[in-house]
């Protein structure tokens, strides 16, 4: 049975009505992130309905109030799944069992072994022609581990939707895709299961606020987690009023990551672009030029997003990383070699087919880098089986 873990600030009723359902079903544990006194009530009333409720003495954020959840998960319910949800009203029991039931469908089943038939092959010699019949039984055989789930509850945005939700989602969609070549219909949903195997990795992503739900779908895939959507009920109520993601501060948060590589990479284009254009009316030798340019730009890039980009780039020892961001730059050089020569060959200037080719070639840097160049072998989540196991 998975538990149900509600981070909550400044709730309403709303939340009492969603323990209250589900407690006959599921155990519920509240976090209250900081509410204070004005809100005690609404906890008071979750408790004395039979949830457990936690409390942080000031508010720090919606992923600092998960990590509080899943720490306690991981430690007094070892080997339980969670579903997180909102407190807002916009996930019904029916969703949140649905997710529910999809994260339990995802656990791999034992294997069946036919142990009287093991039992009676290996002793067949001394019993042939003896006519003793041999019970056969079933037992069942630990499976060999298998990549973790994590389930999402995604949204199909229909109906009447708040302007800013369906316009940050889009765009929030299109930037996850632009990351890792993957389309989620739903980055922003709230109701997620999660295995117990995960809750260790969980807890070591950082963020505190929004941006961590987000940069736990950007860390999935190369931490060896698969991605799982089941669709639920688009429900926003008041026009989602009850919501504390502030749009110009969160949306930062989320998009952080992006940005500082976008910044990274644009660093690096000026310092390519400049020692090629140099580069090419000193010497005349577009090959020379290409080379030379992409290495200059790709040893200041490579410090930099070691150090800045990917925060999990500097667990990653430093040759095993300039060894991947090596191997990626010259694969990336020679595609860019490729398509300046096609481009140029076709009639363009150096300059505009220098633009075309690192914009096209931008999205695939990003991806790569992330899941592949500076992401830890993920090693402990690929070994580690279930603890019901």
């Amino acid at each position: 049975m998975s538990l149900v873990l509600i981070p909550a600030y400044e709730p309403d009723d709303r939340l009492v009505a969603l323990v209250t359902s589900l407690l006959p079903q599921y155990p519920v544990l509240v976090v209250d992130d900081g509410s204070g006194p004005d809100y005690a009530a609404v906890f008071s009333e979750c408790a004395r309905a039979g949830a457990r409720v936690v409390h942080h003495t000031h508010n720090r954020g919606k992923g600092a109030a998960l990590r509080t959840g899943f720490s306690i998960a991981e430690r007094d319910l070892a080997g339980e799944d969670v579903v997180t949800a909102d407190a807002d009203g916009q996930h019904t029991p029916a969703d949140i069992a649905r997710v529910a039931e999809a994260l339990e469908a995802a656990r791999p089943a034992p294997a069946l072994v036919d142990a009287g038939a093991a039992s009676a092959g290996a002793g067949s010699g001394s019993r042939a022609g003896s006519g003793t019949a041999v019970a056969s039984s079933i037992s069942f055989a630990s499976p060999a581990p298998a990549a973790p789930a994590i389930v999402l509850g995604v949204r199909s945005f229909t109906g009447p939707v708040p302007l800013r939700s369906r316009a940050g989602n889009a765009f929030t969609r299109r930037m996850f895709r632009l990351a890792t070549g993957r389309d989620v219909r739903d980055t922003q949903t709230g109701l997620r299961g999660f295995p117990a195997r995960v809750l260790p990795w969980l807890r070591s992503l950082p963020g505190d606020r929004f941006e961590y739900e987000f940069r736990m779908l950007l860390a999935a895939p190369g931490a060896g987690i698969d991605l799982v959507e089941v669709p639920i009920s688009t429900i926003y109520l008041d026009e989602n009023s009850s919501s504390h993601f502030r749009p110009l501060a969160d949306s930062a948060r989320i998009y952080a990551p992006l940005l500082r590589f976008s910044a990274s990479a644009l660093l690096a284009f000026l310092v390519d672009t400049v020692l090629l254009v140099v580069l090419q009316a000193a010497t005349g030798w577009l090959l020379l030029s290409v080379v030379l340019a992409r290495v200059a730009s790709s040893g200041m890039n490579f410090a930099i997003n070691r150090g800045l980009v990917f925060g999990a780039g500097r667990e990653v020892p430093l040759r095993t990383a300039a060894a991947r961001y090596f191997s990626l730059a010259a694969l990336l050089l020679t595609a860019s070699f490729g398509m300046l020569t096609a481009l140029t060959d076709a009639g363009f200037a150096t300059l505009p087919a220098k633009i075309v080719t690192d914009l096209t070639l931008f999205a695939v840097s990003f991806s790569v880098q992330r899941a592949v160049v500076f992401a830890p072998v993920p090693t402990t989540l690929r070994s580690r089986t279930h603890a019901r196991e």
